[in-house]
């Protein structure tokens, strides 16, 4: 008799991409870009971090850089020219296919890829796109105290 292995179904499987992570789900419900509160750069950076940096497969900051240079040029273009904004926001929007294309490589995890989704998806003017980008200077600040050998 032949046989197979569990079904996915179960509460007992554990094998496979496909189970739940192994670290904390990140929680981006007080990064708010439009309003921002005293401890955005500070505590909840830091706290965004820290849960970030918990996976150690994945999220090197070298990786991590690549998003924020990327997020830091856009920011600079938009800051010299604003009346380009509307036009410049699918690419900055882009980012999010950039943040799946290397978490489906696994150089990224899920919750570096819901920050960068949920911080982009309040970025709808050169304000909130500033706050963006100061926010996240401050994350990878606080990254690499967390993952200083990294």
């Amino acid at each position: 008799m032949a046989t197979y292995p569990p079904q996915r179904q179960g509460h007992g499987y554990r094998g496979g991409h496909d189970d739940k992570p192994a670290h904390k789900p990140l929680d981006t419900a007080k990064i708010q870009l439009k309003d921002i509160k005293a401890d955005l750069f500070d505590v909840i950076a830091r706290e965004t971090a820290e849960t970030i940096a918990d996976n150690r497969n994945s999220n090197k900051p070298t990786q991590l850089r690549r998003f924020y240079e990327e997020i830091v040029m856009w920011e600079s273009k938009a800051s010299q020219h604003p009346d380009k904004f509307d036009e410049y926001l699918p690419f900055i929007r882009m980012i999010n296919a950039k943040a799946a294309y290397a978490l489906g490589r696994k150089l990224v995890d899920d919750n570096y890829v819901k920050l960068i989704n949920d911080g982009l998806q309040q970025v709808d003017s050169l304000k909130t796109l500033r706050h963006f980008k100061l926010f996240m200077e401050a994350f990878m600040g606080f990254y690499k105290e967390k993952r200083p050998k990294d």
